[in-house]
Protein backbone atom coordinates (compact mmCIF):
# COMPACT_ATOMS: atom_id res chain seq x y z
CA UNK A 1 0.00 0.00 0.00
CA UNK A 2 1.22 3.59 -0.41
CA UNK A 3 -0.57 6.57 0.92
CA UNK A 4 -0.19 9.76 -0.43
CA UNK A 5 -0.49 13.46 1.61
CA UNK A 6 -0.83 16.57 -0.72
CA UNK A 7 -0.06 19.77 0.71
CA UNK A 8 0.37 23.79 -0.82
CA UNK A 9 -2.58 24.25 -1.75
CA UNK A 10 -4.55 27.88 -2.00
CA UNK A 11 -6.04 31.24 -3.23
CA UNK A 12 -4.02 32.95 -5.72
CA UNK A 13 -4.37 35.99 -8.10
CA UNK A 14 -3.46 35.33 -11.83
CA UNK A 15 -0.55 35.06 -12.71
CA UNK A 16 1.04 34.37 -9.50
CA UNK A 17 2.28 30.81 -8.55
CA UNK A 18 2.00 27.95 -6.03
CA UNK A 19 3.98 25.21 -5.02
CA UNK A 20 2.30 21.54 -4.44
CA UNK A 21 3.76 19.17 -2.52
CA UNK A 22 3.17 15.32 -2.24
CA UNK A 23 4.24 13.12 0.06
CA UNK A 24 4.51 8.96 -0.07
CA UNK A 25 4.57 6.83 2.70
CA UNK A 26 4.74 2.77 2.42
CA UNK A 27 5.40 0.47 -0.48
CA UNK A 28 6.99 2.01 -3.43
CA UNK A 29 8.97 0.56 -6.11
CA UNK A 30 12.04 1.63 -8.79
CA UNK A 31 8.91 1.77 -11.76
CA UNK A 32 6.49 3.78 -9.62
CA UNK A 33 5.15 6.85 -11.61
CA UNK A 34 4.19 9.70 -9.87
CA UNK A 35 1.82 12.41 -10.85
CA UNK A 36 -0.57 14.92 -10.56
CA UNK A 37 -4.09 15.33 -11.72
CA UNK A 38 -7.29 17.65 -11.40
CA UNK A 39 -11.08 18.38 -11.62
CA UNK A 40 -13.14 21.66 -11.44
CA UNK A 41 -16.35 21.82 -10.80
CA UNK A 42 -18.46 20.02 -12.98
CA UNK A 43 -15.85 18.70 -15.17
CA UNK A 44 -13.98 15.33 -15.78
CA UNK A 45 -10.80 14.68 -13.58
CA UNK A 46 -7.61 15.73 -15.50
CA UNK A 47 -4.24 14.87 -16.63
CA UNK A 48 -1.98 17.46 -15.78
CA UNK A 49 1.67 15.88 -15.71
CA UNK A 50 3.34 12.60 -14.55
CA UNK A 51 7.36 11.92 -13.45
CA UNK A 52 8.85 8.39 -13.37
CA UNK A 53 10.82 7.06 -10.63
CA UNK A 54 14.36 9.11 -10.63
CA UNK A 55 12.92 12.26 -12.82
CA UNK A 56 14.49 10.99 -15.92
CA UNK A 57 10.83 11.00 -18.13
CA UNK A 58 7.79 13.68 -17.81
CA UNK A 59 4.96 14.57 -19.56
CA UNK A 60 2.37 17.43 -19.34
CA UNK A 61 -0.69 18.36 -20.58
CA UNK A 62 -0.72 20.63 -23.56
CA UNK A 63 -2.53 23.22 -21.46
CA UNK A 64 -0.08 23.47 -18.46
CA UNK A 65 3.03 23.02 -20.48
CA UNK A 66 5.38 25.69 -20.23
CA UNK A 67 3.98 26.76 -16.80
CA UNK A 68 3.72 24.11 -14.43
CA UNK A 69 7.31 21.70 -13.43
CA UNK A 70 7.23 18.34 -12.27
CA UNK A 71 9.95 17.43 -9.95
CA UNK A 72 10.61 14.84 -7.07
CA UNK A 73 13.07 13.52 -4.44
CA UNK A 74 12.75 9.84 -3.90
CA UNK A 75 14.86 9.85 -0.83
CA UNK A 76 12.20 12.03 0.75
CA UNK A 77 9.49 9.87 -1.46
CA UNK A 78 8.06 13.49 -2.41
CA UNK A 79 7.28 14.95 -6.02
CA UNK A 80 6.43 18.63 -6.59
CA UNK A 81 4.22 20.49 -8.85
CA UNK A 82 5.55 24.07 -9.04
CA UNK A 83 2.56 26.58 -11.25
CA UNK A 84 3.48 29.16 -12.42
CA UNK A 85 2.01 31.84 -14.65
CA UNK A 86 -1.60 30.58 -12.95
CA UNK A 87 -4.86 31.01 -14.83
CA UNK A 88 -8.39 31.05 -13.56
CA UNK A 89 -8.83 28.20 -15.45
CA UNK A 90 -6.37 26.35 -12.97
CA UNK A 91 -8.89 26.40 -10.41
CA UNK A 92 -9.40 22.91 -9.63
CA UNK A 93 -8.59 20.14 -6.88
CA UNK A 94 -5.18 18.63 -7.24
CA UNK A 95 -4.69 15.25 -6.80
CA UNK A 96 -1.94 13.42 -6.42
CA UNK A 97 -1.03 9.98 -7.67
CA UNK A 98 1.21 7.03 -7.99
CA UNK A 99 1.27 3.77 -9.99
CA UNK A 100 3.36 1.04 -11.64
CA UNK A 101 2.59 2.04 -14.80
CA UNK A 102 5.11 0.39 -17.30
CA UNK A 103 3.61 2.08 -20.66
CA UNK A 104 4.48 5.90 -20.94
CA UNK A 105 1.29 6.22 -22.94
CA UNK A 106 -1.08 4.71 -20.29
CA UNK A 107 0.38 7.39 -17.71
CA UNK A 108 -1.97 10.45 -18.51
CA UNK A 109 -5.10 7.86 -18.26
CA UNK A 110 -6.72 8.33 -14.12
CA UNK A 111 -7.92 4.85 -14.44
CA UNK A 112 -4.19 3.26 -14.38
CA UNK A 113 -3.37 4.75 -11.30
CA UNK A 114 -3.56 2.77 -8.15
CA UNK A 115 -3.21 5.46 -5.60
CA UNK A 116 -4.82 8.81 -4.94
CA UNK A 117 -4.12 11.80 -2.45
CA UNK A 118 -6.95 13.20 -0.91
CA UNK A 119 -6.99 16.57 -3.24
CA UNK A 120 -5.63 19.94 -1.91
CA UNK A 121 -7.96 22.87 -3.57
CA UNK A 122 -6.41 25.36 -6.00
CA UNK A 123 -8.21 28.86 -6.44
CA UNK A 124 -6.71 31.63 -8.83
CA UNK A 125 -8.99 34.63 -8.53
CA UNK A 126 -8.98 37.16 -11.69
Amino acid sequence: QVQLVESGGGLVQAGGSLRLSCAASGRTLSSTVMGWFRQAPGKEREFVAWISWGGSSTDYANSVKGRFTISRDDAKKTVYLQMDSLKPEDTAVYYCVAGEIFYSFWRTRPGKYDYWGQGTQVTVSS
